[in-house]
This record gives C-alpha cells, sequence and structure tokens, in this order.
C-alpha cells in the first residue's frame, strides 16, 4: 500500500509540476507570438492601433497563465500537502491571482468581469 501511496504522490506531483511548465510555455509563446504579429502589424498596416491589439492579446495569455497555475497550486496543495497552513497559502495565492485576473480583465475590456458588455464596445479579433 505504501508504495501505491508513493507512486501516487510522485506522479501527483510531476502533474502539478506539468501544469506549471505549460503555464509557463504559453505565457512565453504568447509573448513571443504577439511581438512578432505586432511588429508585422506597425510595419505593415492592417490595425488602427497595434499596441492594444497586442496588449490585449498578451493580457489574455496571461490570464490563461494565471489559471493553469491556480490549477496547479489546487493539485498539489489539496492532494500532496493538505495541512491548515498549506491550505491558507493556498487561499491566498488564490486571492492574489484572482485579484491579478480580474485587473487584467479591467485592462483588456474596460469594465469589471461582473459588468455587461455595452452595445458599443466593440472586442478586436485575432
Amino acid at each position: 500500500m505504501t508504495d501505491i501511496n508513493e507512486f501516487l504522490r510522485n506522479w501527483i506531483s510531476i502533474a502539478a509540476s506539468g501544469i506549471e511548465s505549460l503555464a509557463v510555455l504559453v505565457i512565453v509563446l504568447a509573448i513571443a507570438h504577439g511581438t512578432i504579429r505586432y511588429f508585422i502589424r506597425i510595419f505593415h498596416g492592417g490595425i488602427d492601433d497595434p499596441y492594444s491589439q497586442f496588449k490585449r492579446q498578451l493580457g489574455r495569455a496571461l490570464l490563461l497563465g494565471l489559471e493553469f497555475l491556480v490549477a496547479a497550486d489546487v493539485v498539489r496543495t489539496v492532494a500532496l500537502q493538505p495541512n491548515m497552513q498549506n491550505v491558507l497559502i493556498l487561499g491566498l495565492l488564490v486571492l492574489i491571482r484572482t485579484f491579478l485576473s480580474w485587473s487584467l480583465v479591467v485592462e483588456i475590456e474596460g469594465r469589471w468581469p461582473w459588468q455587461a458588455k455595452s452595445a458599443g464596445t466593440t472586442n478586436v479579433s485575432d
């Protein structure tokens, strides 16, 4: 039984590390992709405000990366170290990352996440 528990703990730890790596990969690739597209838009035109588009794209990538990081923290804390101190630390991390996510949504969309989109708001799609 100890071997099975140890195997599961190792697998869960590897899975959490994999999720964190995926978060970093998403952010790095989005920065590289967005930067290349930004310079293409500057030199070839086509969009009135390439900076705003660049900022939105990076904001979305950061939001996705934050979601993956929260998932990795939840997996690691709940499955591997479910003591009160780690759960409180997890709660603080989720609170901070939620605040960051809301800040990014406000920056990207110009409204709070719980507010409805106004009729005059237009989103520039990628």
